[in-house]
Formats: structure tokens, sequence, C-alpha cells
């Protein structure tokens, strides 16, 4: 069969209830992608909530195989680090250019950077 029947019942129960934990956390951001209004609330829901999924699931596997076979959870932790330094770049990014894109076709509903106050004294 498969060494998964080897994984002895506590951690086949941790195993579970992490991945059923990052699973849940993956698809509350996802629903936040679709049911909130605007775009800029957007990027927050899938972008921290589907980072955390991926931790959590990652953790699962991680305890999954460091029980089983014994060995260098190395995968999972490059997977965890690019996961959690790209992720906030890419935010960032997207962020900046709908900023960019709403200043340039002259939208009320973004915030504008606040304009110096005239100098009184040099006229």
């Amino acid at each position: 069969m498969s060494h998964l029947t080897d994984l002895p019942p506590w951690a086949a129960i941790a195993v579970c209830g992490l991945m059923l934990l990052g699973a849940a956390i993956t698809l509350v951001g996802s629903l936040g992608l679709l049911r909130l209004p605007s775009f800029y609330e957007r990027l927050h829901a899938p972008t921290m909530a589907t980072s955390g999924g991926t931790i959590v699931i990652c953790l699962a596997s991680m305890l999954c195989f460091a029980v089983l076979q014994s060995r260098w959870i190395v995968h999972e932790l490059l997977i965890i680090f690019f996961v959690t330094v790209t992720t906030p770049v890419t935010l960032m990014l997207l962020g900046q250019a709908a900023l960019y894109r709403d200043r340039f076709e002259d939208r009320k509903d973004v915030p504008r950077k606040p304009r110096p106050a005239p100098d009184e004294g040099a006229l």
C-alpha cells in the first residue's frame, strides 16, 4: 500500500487537523476575494489568508514526513520562506499599480497626496 498506513494515530490526527485548518484559512481568503467591495480591500484577504493557509499546510507536510521518513524538512521551509517573502511584495506592487491607474484616471474616491500649503510670505 503506502507509507501513510504507517503513520501513528497521534500524528495522523495532527496532520489532518492542520490540513483542514490550512484549507479553511485559504477558503476564507478566497471568499474575501469574492465578497469584498473594492480592489484595495480585495488585495488583503487572499494575500494574508492564502499565505497563512500555505504555511499551515506546509506545517502538516513537515509533520507527516518527519514522522514517516525522518527526513529533513528543507523543501517545506523553502516554500514557507518564499511565500512569506514574495506575497507582500506582490501585494505592494499590485496596490501601487492600481493606485497609479486610479490617480491617472482622476477618480474621486482615491485618496490624494496632500498638496503643500502656499507660502504666504513668498508674495
